[in-house]
């Protein structure tokens, strides 16, 4: 194997988190990769001077063009979508989380829907990814000083569109330990007060699986929700937490098969968010790799 493309191999997991935070699937990430292969195999690579920067860039067009047409079908999509979670490395120190590269959070890959291919991948590369302006600019056709506006306009359309909070790896941890306990013991008041009092609930059930068409509002009403859900599952469900795309997550297991991925927003004293991924396509990925069966309603 020659030099660039052992350095191709050596940079695969990188294009990879790219494609990933493009797209919000593993599969279509996968796919990307493998295109931007066989384009490196077919390239003169004797005239490219930085090997990283044209797979990058390849990587970030071939992606653009990927969520293009993934826009136009999740125009058609049945429900709510939210991206295909991702297990990570867990537990995590908040030094390994602040550590790692790559890891989008699936709130921030859900917000992230609401911008265009090119301003998605240029705040992705440079936010995230850290990567210069001038190869951005490379990337997405455009000059070095429209991708630092492009850039600007997408991190204020993102705070403008849902309020942030900044809280520590170590308070999420906690919320998130507490309102496993709550499902677990199906504890209707403690489920209440952990919920803020205008929390939202986002489902995902992909037409395969019953969720809301739209968000659900207000922690009392969610809360009751989850409360029900508990007492008509009550000696089948089973909670645990894991890693997902960098945070401490909940799963929830009914007859010991995957039924769920819960990813919480908090801000710092409350949950605010609640995005309950239940298709089976998007999960399948997870509980493969934990060595569990998805669940199958009767």
């Amino acid at each position: 194997m020659n030099d660039a493309n052992v350095t191709f191999h050596r940079l695969r997991a990188r294009l990879q988190a790219i494609a990933y935070s493009m797209l919000g699937s593993m599969a279509d990430a996968e796919d990307v990769v493998q295109d931007v292969w066989l384009r490196w195999h077919d390239a003169d690579q004797s005239i490219v001077n930085n090997v990283e920067a044209w797979l990058v860039t390849a990587t970030t067009r071939v992606a653009i063009d990927r969520l293009r047409a993934l826009k136009v079908r999740r125009e058609h999509y049945v429900g709510q979508w939210l991206p295909e979670p991702v297990l990570t490395e867990g537990p995590a120190t908040p030094e390994q989380i602040q550590e790692r590269h790559g890891e989008v959070s699936v709130a921030l890959l859900s917000m992230l829907e609401r911008l265009s291919a090119e301003a998605r991948a240029a705040f992705l590369l440079r936010e995230i990814f850290d990567v210069s302006y001038a190869e951005i600019a490379d990337g997405i056709g455009k000059s070095e000083a429209s991708v630092r506006q492009i850039v600007h306009r997408a991190k204020s359309q993102l705070r403008d569109g849902q309020p942030r909070y900044a809280v520590s790896p170590e308070t999420h941890g906690r919320i998130v330990e507490r309102f496993a306990k709550a499902l677990s013991l199906g504890q209707f008041k403690l489920l209440a007060s952990i919920l803020a009092e205008n929390a939202e609930l986002i489902g995902d059930g992909g037409g395969r699986q019953s969720s809301f068409p739209e968000p659900m509002h207000g922690g009392q009403r969610i809360a009751q929700l989850l409360y029900a859900s508990s007492l008509r599952n009550k000696s089948t469900i089973r909670i645990e937490l894991a890693s997902i795309n960098g945070e401490l997550s909940v799963l929830r297991y009914i007859h010991d098969a995957l039924e769920s991925v819960q990813t919480l927003e908090t801000d710092g004293d409350h949950i605010v968010r609640l995005l309950v991924q239940r298709n089976p396509e998007k999960l399948a990925r997870v509980a493969s790799e934990l060595g569990v069966p998805l669940f199958a309603p009767l």
